[in-house]
């Protein structure tokens, strides 16, 4: 990865230095989640992309936030215990970050500047939000947990998928196995 996305630091979820650049010519799958959603349940299909994909250069990375409805409250070390005891995540975790707002990580900035609109049903679940009595954030801001931003192989941001789009989706999994192909 050569790109600035690639430069930014970032911190691990035990509180180590990192950036993408350590993940230097694979695939990452850069997913903001959340413990207390009604989308948690993807963390069982992202690590199963994780051990699908993972020998073949791709990399799942969880950066857990805690923006929407106060969905993600705990310590680093409680939500890293959640993933470990309840889905078995293997994948890379990261400290907790804002994702949103005028606070918004520079991973964020640099991602929804890159690609500003999600595929999938973004505008469904725009509506979704709204039906619930919720704002949803405007469009580049991420939308909700689990929004999906596809980094390939030399730091280029080449998709973004809508947090409902599910890790196994058709669109999803076609779109990583093309950046592994690349």
């Amino acid at each position: 990865m050569t790109t600035a996305v690639a430069d930014i630091p970032i911190q691990t979820i035990d509180g180590k230095p990192a950036s993408l650049a350590d993940y230097k010519g694979k695939v990452a799958l850069v997913v903001n989640v959340a413990s207390k959603c009604g989308l948690t349940p993807q963390y069982e299909g992202l690590e199963a992309l994780y051990r699908d994909y993972r020998d073949k250069g791709l990399v799942v990375l969880g950066f857990p936030a805690n923006d929407f409805g106060a969905q993600e409250p705990g310590t680093n070390e409680e939500i890293a215990s959640f993933c470990t005891t309840n889905f078995a995540v293997d994948f890379p975790m990261f400290a907790k970050i804002t994702v949103v707002g005028p606070d918004k990580h520079p991973l964020y900035k640099a991602l929804t500047s890159a690609k500003p609109e999600a595929q999938g049903d973004a505008a469904g679940f725009r509506e979704r939000l709204k039906g619930y009595g919720m704002t949803p954030n405007p469009v580049p801001e991420v939308l909700w947990n689990f929004e999906k931003f596809l980094v390939g192989k030399n730091g280029e941001v080449i998709a973004r998928f809508a947090p409902t789009t599910a890790p196994n989706d058709p669109a999803l999994v076609g779109a990583i196995e093309a950046a592994l192909a690349a």
